[in-house]
C-alpha cells in the first residue's frame, strides 16, 4: 500500500495512492487524522480496506506533502554504505557502531518543493537515502525481531551543508539542519508491498546517475540499526530512520561539484518512489 500525505482544496489530509490518484483516506477515518495518528493506533490495516476502485483526486490536483510531516525524531546514519569509509582518504579503519546525527522537521521540504541554498554557503550538496518509518513502539529491540517495528519504506535526499559540518571538532548538526536543505517522500510505502529483497537507490542531478547502490551493501543493515538506535532511545510510530548514502555525493568529486540554483536532483527507490527537487537560492 502506498500512502501520501497532500494538500487539495484547502484542506490537509492524507489516503491511499494508486495508479489512477488518491483516495481521501483522512475524510473517510476522521478519528485517524493523518498518518502519525495511523501508525500510533496500529490503524494501518483500516486503511488498507478502504474501497480504492474510484479516487478522489489525480495526482495533479494535490500539493505533495512530507508523508510524516512531523516525526517525533527523525535519526541519520552516516557512511554506512561499502566504499564510503574509503571516500574519506583518512585511513581510518571501518567503524564499529554506526555514526549517528539528528535532523529537524524544518530541515526537510516535501517532493516538488524547492531546496533552499542559504547565503551563508556554495557548499549545498544531495545525498540518496532510504528511510524506515516505524510503525510499533520499541526499546532495545533484538535484531531479528527489528523489522516487526518498520512500517515501511520512504525517499530522502539529506541535503548537506558541507563546510557547516566541520565548524566543530566532531558536530554536524548545523550542516544537516539549513531549513530546506533536504527533502522526504512522496509516498510511504508499506512494508508488505516492498519484499524482503534488497532495495536499488539511484540519485540524478540534472538526469545524470551520481549515485547508484543497493541495501545489501549497507554496514549497518536495517535491523542492525533498529536494534542499535532502540538501545538508547525509544523508537515511536511516525519515527523516521534514514540509513545512509553510497558513494557519489557532489563532495566526493576533485573538484567537488556542489548544488547550485536550478539543479534538479532525482532520487528513485524502485517500488518505493521518485522524489524530485530543483534547487533555488535564499
Amino acid at each position: 500500500m502506498k500512502l501520501a500525505t497532500f494538500a487539495a482544496g484547502g484542506s490537509v489530509s492524507y489516503g491511499v495512492v494508486t495508479d489512477a490518484g488518491l483516495v481521501d483516506a483522512g475524510a473517510r477515518l476522521p478519528d485517524l487524522p493523518d498518518l502519525a495518528a495511523v501508525l500510533r493506533s496500529d490503524g494501518l490495516g483500516r486503511v488498507a480496506k478502504l474501497p480504492t476502485g474510484s479516487v478522489d483526486f489525480t495526482a495533479s490536483d494535490v500539493k505533495w506533502l512530507k508523508p510524516i510531516e512531523r516525526p517525533g525524531k527523525t535519526v541519520c546514519v552516516g557512511v554506512n554504505y561499502a566504499g564510503r569509509n574509503a571516500e574519506y582518504k583518512d585511513n581510518a579503519d571501518q567503524q564499529k557502531y554506526p555514526s549517528l546525527f539528528l535532523r529537524i522537521p524544518e530541515s526537510f521540504v516535501a517532493h516538488q518543493e524547492p531546496l533552499i541554498r542559504p547565503p551563508e554557503s556554495v557548499q549545498l550538496d544531495y545525498e540518496g537515502e532510504i528511510a524506515l518509518i516505524i510503525g510499533r513502539a520499541g526499546r532495545r529491540i533484538a535484531r531479528e525481531k527489528a523489522m516487526e517495528h518498520v512500517a515501511g519504506y520512504t525517499v530522502c535526499n539529506e541535503g548537506t551543508v558541507r563546510d557547516w559540518c566541520r565548524h566543530g571538532k566532531f558536530n554536524v548538526t548545523a550542516g544537516k539542519n539549513f531549513a530546506h536543505t533536504g527533502s522526504i517522500g512522496p509516498v510511504f510505502v508499506t512494508k508488505d508491498d516492498v519484499g524482503g529483497g534488497p532495495l536499488r537507490l539511484i540519485t540524478r542531478v540534472n538526469g545524470e546517475v551520481r549515485q547508484d547502490e543497493t541495501t545489501d551493501r549497507l554496514i549497518f543493515s536495517m535491523p542492525a540499526l533498529v536494534a542499535y538506535i532502540s538501545t538508547f532511545c525509544t523508537l515511536e510510530p511516525g519515527d523516521i530512520i534514514v540509513t545512509g548514502t553510497p558513494t557519489g555525493a557532489g563532495v566526493r568529486f576533485d573538484p567537488p561539484r556542489f548544488l547550485v540554483a536550478g539543479d534538479r536532483i532525482d532520487v528513485e527507490v524502485p517500488g518505493v518512489g521518485l522524489l524530485t527537487n530543483v534547487v533555488e537560492d535564499e
